[in-house]
């Protein structure tokens, strides 16, 4: 599992490391961390020229130690600095014959322009998000072949992870110091880091994380595998109420993607032409209302649909709302939220309808509407308001997915396992069958989005590796997905 903590617990973290190390020592391991990488990439990428781009912080002096220690190394090193920056970095550099210029002037700019490789150490994990302008005019001038590598993140992004700067640093590496802050882990800042290197210097937080992620290594343990003694029941029944006359598809597509996941059983509430075509694209499946362990409210579902049928299913989904079973809450389902519930509860927006959410419930709010780029823009701080508004745990989808739970002590999970191909009509269908099946089988709504999400994009990579994807296809590949996941541990 990945992890990610505070800026304010690392940095009480790294005092405490220091106070118990002779003077520059954290520092010492954090730049031999850097110069390896700086190293390596140099390497591969045949390049000979580097350049460090200093700010004031520790990260400039940290760019500025290695830039001297890959000159002595034989290669071309450089560096551009403004302002104060740290003497004993600045003497190391002269010593071992870096080119030192200063400021954003023409030869500067032409040393940057020069280099295979850019040690980004503008801003640290103290610094505001954006730019300053000098960063800035530096960052211009960085060749478009060169191979950009921040030290510790991407300087002008949000330390936190809330907002990006799209005028800030892209690397196309990051190298950080013994843990992940929430800039790696949460969008929309991870686009900004490229590769996580994550270089052991020894510091411990003792602080619990604020962001978690699964890695495929994860899965296993979490994932609910029937013992000899389980039956259909205890395994788990999951309750689907989706799909209508008007998108008579997502029914198909949840119900296969909970077969496929193996759920104990898959019982469908619908009208009739979605019926028939689960009858026939999921035998094993029940109809009509019965025994379940968790429902799947709302994929296709239209609230306001006259259609035969659509009646009952309304008012079987407003009965579901009202149980005290375990609800996950999708597309259609979410025009029935109106406030919280007491029972476990997983809303899976998607941004549009994240907004539309908070503009329905959010009445005492500053503003009468949150548009979808808000959402977009700042998509952790929205979902944390839906949560709040409603005590439901929220997967806000997107192509890195959060999951914030409804307690706003506990770690949000932030899953990116999906290839870009899966951006594609039915794949939110999907991911709510996964899901239904690991709330039917117990496990709690946050970790039942978290580790849906992972098998979600696993089982979109092996539909076709590399290329589009169908919804269906990835409904058809959970199982095997799963399958694969397990085989990790043995």
């Amino acid at each position: 599992m990945m992890l990610a903590w505070s800026v304010g617990a690392v940095r009480d973290a790294e005092a405490a490391l220091v106070a118990d190390l002779p003077s520059g020592e954290l520092m010492a391991r954090a730049v031999t961390g850097l110069v390896e990488v700086a190293t390596a990439r140099l390497v591969e990428g045949d390049g000979r020229a580097v350049v460090a781009l200093v700010g004031p912080g520790n990260n400039g002096a940290d760019a500025l130690y290695a830039a001297a220690r890959l000159a002595e190394s034989g290669f071309n090193a450089a560096a551009v600095h403004h302002g104060a920056v740290h003497q004993g970095a600045l003497e190391a550099a002269a010593d071992a014959g870096v080119v030192v210029a200063q400021g954003d002037s023409r030869d500067a700019l032409a040393v940057v322009a020069e280099a295979d490789l850019v040690l980004d150490g503008i801003l640290g994990i103290g610094g505001r998000p954006g730019l300053p302008a000098w960063g800035r005019a530096w960052l211009d001038a960085v060749s478009d072949t060169a191979y950009v590598l921040s030290v510790d993140l991407p300087s002008g992004q949000d330390p936190a992870g809330g907002t990006l700067d799209p005028e800030g640093v892209f690397a196309d590496e990051t190298v950080t110091f013994s843990v992940a802050k929430p800039v790696h882990l949460l969008p929309p800042t991870e686009q900004a880091v490229g590769l996580l290197t994550v270089v052991d210097i020894g510091l411990v937080v003792d602080d619990a994380p604020v962001v978690r992620r699964l890695t495929h290594d994860d899965a296993a343990e979490l994932w609910p595998v029937p013992g000899p003694g389980d039956d259909k029941y205890s395994r788990g029944v999951v309750g689907v109420i989706a799909g209508g006359e008007s998108y008579t598809g997502a029914a198909v597509l949840v119900c296969t993607a909970a077969a496929a996941g193996g759920a104990g059983m898959v019982r469908y509430v619908g009208t009739s032409t979605p019926e028939a075509l689960v009858r026939a694209a999921v035998p094993e499946a029940v109809h009509g209302v019965g025994r379940v362990q968790a429902w799947v409210i709302g994929p296709g579902l239209d609230v306001q649909s006259r259609a035969r049928g659509a009646k009952a299913q309304l008012d079987a989904a407003r009965e579901a709302l009202a149980s005290d079973l375990p609800v996950l809450v999708d597309a259609g389902g979410l025009d029935l939220v109106t406030g919280t519930r007491s029972a476990p509860t997983l809303l899976t927006p998607h941004a549009g309808e994240c907004a539309r959410l908070l503009t329905r419930l959010d009445v005492g709010g500053e503003r009468d509407a949150v548009a979808r780029a808000e959402v977009e823009a700042g998509p952790l701080q929205h979902a944390r308001r839906l949560a709040e508004l409603t005590g439901a745990t929220v997967l806000l989808k997107g192509s890195t997915t959060l999951v914030v739970p409804a307690d706003p002590a506990a770690p949000v999970w932030s899953q990116a396992d999906a290839p870009p191909w899966l951006a594609t009509a039915g794949a939110g269908d999907v991911l709510a069958g996964i899901c239904g099946v690991l709330l039917a089988a117990g496990l709690a709504p946050d970790e039942a989005g978290a580790l849906g999400s992972l098998v979600h994009g696993v089982a979109a990579e092996r539909a076709n590796p590399g290329g589009p994807v169908r919804a269906l296809d990835v409904a058809h590949a959970v199982g095997p997905a799963v399958a694969a996941l397990l085989r990790r541990t043995r």
